[in-house]
């Protein structure tokens, strides 16, 4: 190390002691973004305003996109010459290093085919297994055990809270592709700071439900159609501590799924009905967002999107323009919905809870109910045995 010029020092073989290092700094990753962003901005790219991490460029003849995650970037488009333009700017001005083809990006492994791209995370699942000594544990068949439920009270408290925060964050990341533990997952991130020897199991149950099958992920067809469809549920009252409800929906864009969530909602609902509505709203919120994300994409939508309820009552509150029940939230709600549905967003539709995809976000399913949900999911197994044809996979790792 050098002292820099300007700085007189008493003895010429002393040096200076860095204190906080750049990556330490609260501005450092901002002003790193802004740089970014001047640059590509400066190529020709555009921002999203629906996802800021999302730059886009379009031509007469191509489309090309950039996804930045800090200072991890992916570059894809229809334009060679293009995304080689890209790279030669970005690496002039900031020393890039190009690995390739997609097929590993932030722990996520990608495969590609003519017929799919399949996206899973078996190396950090088997990471896990590993550090928890669970590698050759009993699979079970469902990450949650149905018959009980999670009290903050039902069992003593667990002495390490700090590891299990550890697990249920290392869990936390899993969600990114493998939604059918997703709402085990938000069920055990609930008491992390009171957790009791029943979480810590409920934790466990869920790597060893991950044992099963650790290849698993979501899968994407190309031949797929671009079409948007969600499905919406809540499970009423099913907290036991404070009596909220959950709620769960999903979004297929054709046969992908693309977007899902699971969550106790902020206040507690007086009804079934008022608690499935609440649910809708959220969904409602995010096809929403959706859409303004597949136009930045190039991908219009054209015609209102299918969104499916099993409650009666809570379509029949998006119908009817008169407020039954003057509470100031579930009104907030009602305008955001039906005024979508006025709008031609989305086109609200009954069919039978039996069907109901979204069930698995809601609550914890016994093993039949769970693999009819996990089969409408569209998750795939790439490392599984092959039943039929010569046991082949034409998929690029």
């Amino acid at each position: 190390m050098r002292p820099p010029k300007g700085l007189h020092l008493p003895r010429p073989d002393l040096v200076c002691k860095l204190k906080k290092s750049l990556y330490g700094l609260k501005q450092a990753s901002r002003q790193w973004n802004v740089k970014l962003t001047s640059m590509l901005v400066s190529l020709g790219y555009k921002q999203s305003i629906n996802d800021y991490s999302l730059f886009t460029k379009q031509s007469a003849k191509s489309f090309t996109a950039v996804l930045v995650y800090v200072d991890d970037l992916i570059l894809t488009g229809d334009d060679q010459d293009e995304i080689r333009k890209t790279k030669m700017a970005l690496d002039k001005a900031f020393s890039i290093k190009d690995i390739g083809d997609l097929k590993y990006f932030l722990g996520l492994e990608i495969a590609r085919s003519n017929k799919d791209i399949s996206v899973c995370q078996r190396k950090y699942v088997t990471y896990l297994l590993k550090d928890y000594g669970l590698s050759d544990a009993k699979p079970v068949s469902t990450p949650m055990e149905y018959t009980s439920k999670l009290s903050r009270s039902a069992t003593p408290p667990y002495d390490d809270i700090s590891a299990y925060c550890r697990l249920v964050g290392r869990l936390v990341y899993l969600t990114t592709t493998r939604p059918d533990i997703c709402y085990a997952v938000g069920k055990l991130s609930q008491c992390l700071d009171c957790p009791t020897t029943s979480h810590y199991q409920a934790a466990i149950r869920v790597l060893k439900y991950l044992k099963n099958a650790p290849a698993t992920g979501l899968i994407f067809p190309t031949s797929s159609d671009l079409c948007l469809k969600g499905f919406t549920d809540a499970d009423w009252a099913s907290c036991p501590d404070t009596r909220r409800s959950i709620s769960g929906y999903c979004f297929f864009l054709g046969d992908a799924l693309v977007s899902w969530k699971s969550k106790k909602q902020p206040t507690v609902a007086r009804s079934s009905s008022e608690a499935e509505y609440i649910a809708m709203a959220g969904g409602v919120c995010e096809v929403q967002w959706l859409s303004y994300l597949l136009h930045d994409l190039n991908i219009p939508i054209t015609q209102p999107i299918p969104f499916y309820c099993d409650n009666q009552s809570a379509l029949y509150i998006a119908a009817n323009p008169v407020f039954h029940e003057r509470t100031k939230h579930i009104e907030v709600d009602c305008h955001v919905v039906r005024e979508r549905a006025v709008s031609g967003l989305v086109k609200l539709l009954h069919f039978s809870s039996k069907n109901q995809t979204a069930d698995i976000f809601t609550k914890a399913l016994a093993p039949g109910p769970f693999q009819n949900c996990f089969s409408k999911l569209g998750l795939f197994d790439l490392y599984a045995p092959q039943l039929r044809g010569n046991g082949t996979s034409d998929f690029v790792t």
